[in-house]
Formats: C-alpha cells, sequence, structure tokens
C-alpha cells in the first residue's frame, strides 16, 4: 500500500454500508485517519472497532442541522480541521411521475441534494489548504430510466453545483469533484422500491449492457475516491468521473 493519504483527515457520511463504508476502509489503508458518519451508529461502531485509533463514528442524519452541526464539532475536537469531504449519503426511491409530488421530491432533494450541500457548507471553515471535496453523483443523469426522475434530478443539481463550487473554492486551495457510479452492487439497490422478482428482471436487463457482464463493487468507487483525495489528483478541477461499466456508451 502507498499510504497516499498518510496523516490526512477525512469526513464520510451514509458510511455505515455501501459506498461509504468502502471508502472509509480504502481511506484507513491509505493511512487517513476518518470521520465515519451514518444513521446506524450499530454499524459505525463495528466499522471503528475494526480500525482502532483510525475512524471515528458519529451517528446522525444529514437533513437534520443540529446533527450534521455536532458532526463538525466531534470533528474539529478530535482533529482540529479535515482534508477530504465525501457527502456520500444518498437514497434512491422508484417514483412515478403521477406521483412526483413536491413531497416526494423533496424526500430525495433533502438527503441527496441539501444533505451534501450543507455537509459541505459547514466543514468549510475546517478543511484545509489542498483539501479536497467529492461529491457522490450518477450516471443517471446521462440516461433516462423510468421512475427514477427525482432521484436523477437531484443528482443533475448535485452535479451541476459541483462544477460551480469548484470553481468557487478553488482560490482557497480547495478541489471539487465528483463520482458518478453506475450500477453498483450495494444495499441502495435493494431499497428502491421495486418487488423482488420486478427487481431481478431490471438487473438482469441493466447487466446485459454493462461491458463487465456484472455491476461493478463499492470498491470501484472507493479507489477513484483515494485517487481524487491524493496529490496525484492535484490538478484535477470540477470534474465528475463516471464509473459505470460502459453503461453510458452503448
Amino acid at each position: 500500500m502507498q499510504k497516499r493519504l498518510e496523516n490526512k483527515v477525512a469526513v464520510v457520511t451514509g458510511a455505515s454500508s455501501g459506498i461509504g463504508r468502502s471508502i472509509v476502509e480504502h481511506y484507513v489503508a491509505e493511512g487517513a485517519s476518518v470521520v465515519a458518519c451514518a444513521r446506524n451508529l450499530a454499524a459505525l461502531e463495528e466499522l471503528a472497532s475494526a480500525h482502532p485509533g483510525k475512524v471515528l463514528a458519529v451517528g446522525g442524519d444529514v437533513t437534520r442541522a443540529a446533527d450534521l452541526k455536532q458532526l463538525v464539532a466531534e470533528t474539529v475536537k478530535a482533529y482540529g480541521g479535515v482534508d477530504i469531504v465525501v457527502p456520500n449519503a444518498g437514497i434512491a426511491r422508484v417514483v412515478s411521475f403521477e406521483d412526483s409530488t413536491a413531497e416526494a421530491c423533496n424526500t430525495q432533494f433533502s438527503v441527496n441534494l441539501f444533505g451534501a450541500i450543507e455537509t459541505v457548507r459547514l466543514f468549510l471553515p475546517h478543511i484545509r489548504k489542498g483539501g479536497s471535496v467529492q461529491f457522490i453523483t450518477t450516471f443517471l443523469t446521462q440516461v433516462g430510466f423510468p421512475g427514477l426522475s427525482i432521484y436523477s434530478a437531484s443528482k443533475a443539481a448535485l452535479k451541476s453545483f459541483s462544477q460551480t463550487l469548484a470553481a468557487e473554492l478553488a482560490p482557497k486551495g480547495i478541489r471539487v469533484n465528483s463520482i458518478a457510479p453506475g450500477p453498483i452492487g450495494t444495499p441502495l439497490w435493494g431499497t428502491v422500491g421495486l418487488p423482488p422478482e420486478v427487481l431481478a428482471v431490471v438487473a438482469g436487463n441493466v447487466t446485459a449492457r454493462l461491458l463487465p457482464g456484472a455491476f461493478g463493487g463499492p470498491e470501484d468507487i472507493a479507489q477513484m475516491s483515494v485517487f481524487l483525495a491524493s496529490d496525484a489528483a492535484k490538478n484535477i478541477f470540477g470534474q465528475e468521473i463516471v464509473i459505470d461499466g460502459g453503461y453510458t456508451i452503448g
């Protein structure tokens, strides 16, 4: 291991499973200390126990202002500041257009867009020069998928936001980029609201378009996240890196 993140401090939300958990594990392997946040505190404590002294578990919901303020306070108390912020927490729900009410939109936008933005905004005074902010978007900003218009729109807004924020924060010595996962085998896939038999058919149709012939893994996203957080990516600003097994080229 190259220890590309030696002496770095990172904050990762949505860290209890899937992509977030994998990012935490890869960061630790590369030498970083990580503050892991999610609603599932038990899972976070298990993660912290597996990496003693390297992972600080902080339970919280990114849609709750008090929880985010506590996350910032505990991080600053423990480490003084941060070098990497990955507001990974997100949700996906299949919702037909007919059911796309303001309330339905707010359910996903509150986490995927507003929660991510507010996480970074509150941490901004504590991000050290040379820092990296990484938003997690989706390949679905480039292709249409029935029932996921709200989810896709929330992530498309986040993509646009991150590009503008990259220009705004560059003078402060902070790089902002995005990673757009394609079909990834994580617990999120099973929470979109489709019956298991329908989900299996969708998975089969999606897999048929993937050049490797299989869904990607959380580690595919985590490895890119390590690279973007490292000094090797010091000249990359405002980019969205799509990791989708070739789905969007076919």
